[in-house]
């Protein structure tokens, strides 16, 4: 009897372990299928993206907006449905929640601020809403103004300029037991204020934007690939400024070697809302000596 209970628990461990090879190794291939899928999702995404970025028309571009992010949705939602992903897309929050339950994690809440603001672009995409004020293409890469709202920065109104920029080049590296997308996009940006005649009443000048998100997939796996987020936060303007003219100049170097320097020029007048009352002096501002037909175009004509 005993020899017959010691044959029994050796076919049953044997059962076991075979059991346990199958799930793991069940796990593994439909993870391998769940890894395909991603890519396919995405290798779609990059054939199609091509002429979002390009196309030199900014209302055929915003007319295209919805279609073409929906197509992308919908591909990422039967992705989810077809492998039990997450539909609330804050898998990043729960990390930072495991983190803060071990108090590991002295910076869960600007990070937490980094995955809100990418939420927000993200959810703007998704749901049809994204239509940028303004756009241009250059050299491959598009940049939009998303938004220009006044808003409260510590105390003090600020013009935000809600920023995205498409197809900079970036590179995905293996450091150790980490991989970190190296994105390649270095910022100039130059604001010329100028007022009714077009005489130059200031400039001001601004490199990367604030809360630059280079890898938005780090904190929403689903976002679509290959964009940069940012804003800038401009004082108001004095309140003789009518005009102002933005130029953005955007480096990105490929892992081929090769440099792009795209560059956007952006003129517009300005809204009552941008600017100070009537008296209200622009704090910070310094003085230099400038050409007077720099200053002054009609000095320039004249002297012609």
């Amino acid at each position: 009897m005993k020899r017959y209970f010691g044959v029994i628990v050796l076919v049953a461990g044997v059962l076991l372990g075979a059991i346990m090879s199958y799930r793991s190794a069940s796990a593994r291939t439909k993870e391998a299928q769940r890894e395909a899928d991603v890519q396919r999702i995405h290798a779609d995404y990059l054939e199609r993206v091509g002429w979002m970025r390009a196309n030199p028309d900014a209302n055929t571009y915003r007319e295209e907006l919805k279609p073409f992010f929906k197509n992308y949705f919908e591909q990422v939602d039967d992705h989810l449905k077809a492998f039990n992903g997450n539909k609330n897309f804050d898998n990043y929050l729960q990390e930072l929640e495991k983190r803060a339950e071990t108090g590991k994690d002295e910076r869960a809440g600007d990070r937490k601020a980094f995955y809100d603001y990418t939420r927000k672009i993200f959810d703007s995409l998704r749901e049809g809403r994204y239509s940028p004020m303004w756009t241009s293409t250059d050299k491959g890469m598009r940049l939009d103004i998303v938004s220009s709202d006044v808003i409260m920065v510590m105390g003090k109104p600020q013009v935000r300029l809600q920023l995205v920029v498409w197809g900079a080049q970036r590179q995905l590296k293996d450091e150790g037991k980490v991989r970190k997308m190296i994105t390649s996009a270095t910022f100039d940006t130059v604001w010329r204020l100028l007022d009714a005649k077009g005489k130059l009443l200031g400039e001001m000048r601004g490199s990367d934007p604030s809360m630059r998100v280079d890898h938005p997939e780090r904190f929403i796996a689903e976002f679509p690939p290959q964009m940069v987020l940012g804003h800038y936060d401009l004082d108001l303007m004095p309140n003789e400024v009518a005009r102002m003219e933005m130029t953005t100049t955007i480096s990105s170097r490929a892992a081929s070697g090769g440099d792009a320097m795209a560059t956007y020029a952006w003129k517009l007048d300005i809204p009552s809302e941008w600017k100070l009352g009537a008296g209200e002096t622009w704090e910070g501002a310094t003085q230099e000596e400038r050409p007077e037909e720099e200053i002054d175009p009609s000095k320039k004509a004249a002297a012609n």
